[in-house]
């Protein structure tokens, strides 16, 4: 197997690792943790105008038309710089770009997806509802009820990344309520200043500079034109669409583990104790080495799972796998990085109880790791637990 980058991915890596040591410095993504719920327009720009926000959309619509390894590239750059950067770089491309791409009509192609890759289109992904997380078949209660014209969706959605700042949001509603779930589900596109869409941030523990909402539906009038792919196949479309998503949550529990990791590397380099640097302390050496340990075990299973998916071939029981992988590096580097530096780690004028509060995130979205164990599970043969 080759583990080598071409000379175009080295030179888009190191293109926006340069742009992140220049741009995300410390100071302002620490400045986009204490102040903002969404990247501001300005840096939204500067990133659109390298073509972050069309890694994968084709060159015919205005995209660079790259695979999945430069994807987790550019995103495992940014978000070591910031993970909330490397979320709100990613969202209109991963929740409007993609479904489009795979579902959309030429129209909407041509409407939708050069604005997403201009930076002009913020997109969200409004699937989850109150009553369950990772079980959408179960818990959605979103409907949408056909006119001669439009549809009329009612319903809830909860835990929404980015919906607040979005143009437009990518929603899976219940189109045939007489069928089995999976049967019935429909995909709509939804203005999300349309009347009767109402959004409300909700506050959490980490990822500040991307907020997450709840979004309520009363009576939305939505044109049946923005139907996305096929009425009541909206499921089966959507799973095609975002099995990647979860090599990109890996990328960035990948971020955060890298980050906390030179953190608490260059600490225990500097930190005196009893006459000489801590670094040279045994325990805190082998700390040091499990999380590099497991930072090159996450970093090989992504690029793995990328590689798969580029070359055509299966990739979802890996990129569980990935997920689980990712985010014990992120855990380990962020509760052993707080060890390491004690008190300074828990200074909220230090970066360390960031990437701490940011890791728990990661846990569970966009699942959680016993549901990536389960499906692990299954493929080998064995009952559903669940």
């Amino acid at each position: 197997m080759d583990f080598q980058l071409t000379d175009e991915q080295r030179a888009i890596r190191d293109m926006y690792r340069s742009f992140a040591q220049k741009e995300l410095t410390p100071e302002y993504v620490r400045w986009l943790d204490e102040n903002t719920t969404f990247l501001p327009d300005d840096m939204y720009q500067k990133l659109a105008e390298l073509g972050t926000m069309g890694i994968g959309i084709p060159e015919e619509y205005g995209g660079l038309g790259l695979g999945s390894i430069e994807h987790c590239l550019i995103m495992e750059e940014l978000s070591t710089a910031g993970i909330s950067v490397g979320f709100c770089a990613g969202i209109a491309e991963v929740f409007g770009g993609r479904p489009i791409l795979a579902l959309g009509t030429e129209a909407q192609k041509r409407e939708h997806l050069p604005r997403i890759v201009e930076g002009k289109e913020k997109w969200s992904l409004a699937m989850t509802e109150p009553d369950g997380g990772t079980d959408i078949l179960g818990a959605i209660r979103t409907s949408a009820v056909k006119t001669e014209d439009h549809y009329v969706v009612k319903g809830t959605k909860m835990w929404i990344s980015g919906a607040h700042v979005a143009d437009f949001l990518t929603t899976l509603v219940i189109t045939d309520k007489d069928t089995e779930r999976k049967k019935g589900l429909s995909v709509l596109i939804i203005d999300a200043k349309a009347p009767g869409v109402t959004i409300r941030p909700i506050e959490k523990m980490g990822v500040h500079g991307c907020g997450v909402n709840e979004i309520v539906f009363e009576d939305v009038e939505v044109p049946v034109e923005n139907l996305l792919g096929e009425e009541n196949r909206g499921w089966y479309g959507l799973l095609k669409v975002l099995n990647p998503e979860r090599i990109s949550t890996s990328v960035f529990s990948l971020a955060i583990a890298r980050s906390a990791f030179d953190m608490a590397l260059r600490y225990a380099k500097e930190r005196t104790a009893f006459g000489k640097t801590i670094g040279s302390f045994q325990i805190l050496q082998h700390y040091l080495a499990d999380i590099a340990v497991e930072i090159e075990n996450a970093r090989n299973l992504i690029y793995k799972c990328a590689w798969l998916h580029d070359t055509g071939q299966p990739y979802d029981v890996e990129a569980c796998m990935a997920k689980i992988v990712a985010c014990r590096a992120s855990e380990l580097a962020a509760r052993y990085g707080m060890e390491i530096m004690g008190g300074y780690g828990f200074a909220m004028e230090y970066d360390m109880q960031r990437h701490f509060r940011d890791y728990k995130q990661m846990m569970f979205s966009p699942i959680s790791d016993e549901m990536a164990k389960n499906y692990i599970a299954q493929s080998y043969g064995l009952p559903r637990s669940y």
